[in-house]
């Protein structure tokens, strides 16, 4: 296999510093690198339909939570896996785009619901499909085997830093 930028770092860590293990570079730094590119790529498909690649976790978290497709603001950060302050800002621009509204959550005047509208409900079930083909075509290079290998891998990993 050919090198990467990763092993063209790890070699001049190991000439400037050859008392050092690079070992755990190559991988956190493929990680790394691998997740800012697969970033790029995944958002093309979002920014077709003027949205960002949180705007579209929304929208599929909400969609993917089942009718009335509604969620508190607590339960869509724990969902998209961000910080109220995102939520909030991602909530408020896809109201505007009339993808989402806020509602008074039922039994509880001080709770608030997000809720998926008709046009985000149509957009999203647009883009999901396209979504999961962009994600396939990302993976192409790594047979079936691999990818289960990998997401194997990488569950462990995250169970282990979560």
């Amino acid at each position: 296999m050919e090198p990467d930028a990763v092993d063209a770092i790890a070699e001049q860590w190991s000439r400037e510093r050859p008392d050092l293990d690079v070992a755990p570079m190559l991988v956190i730094g493929r990680l790394h690198r691998a997740a800012e590119l697969l970033d790029q790529r995944l958002r093309d498909v979002f920014a077709r339909a003027g949205l960002g690649s949180g705007d579209f976790d929304v929208l599929a978290a909400l969609r993917r939570s089942g009718e009335p497709y509604a969620l508190s603001p607590g339960e869509l950060g724990a969902s998209t896996m961000v910080t109220s302050g995102a939520v909030t800002k991602r909530v408020d621009r896809l109201e505007r785009l009339g993808l989402v509204e806020r509602r008074v959550a039922d039994g509880d005047a001080r709770g608030r619901l997000v809720t998926l509208t008709p046009a985000g409900r149509r957009l999203q079930e647009e883009l999901h499909p396209d979504h999961l083909a962009n994600e396939d075509r990302l993976l192409a290079p790594l047979t079936p085997a691999e990818r289960d290998q990998l997401a194997t891998l990488l569950k462990k990993l995250l169970l282990e830093l979560e």
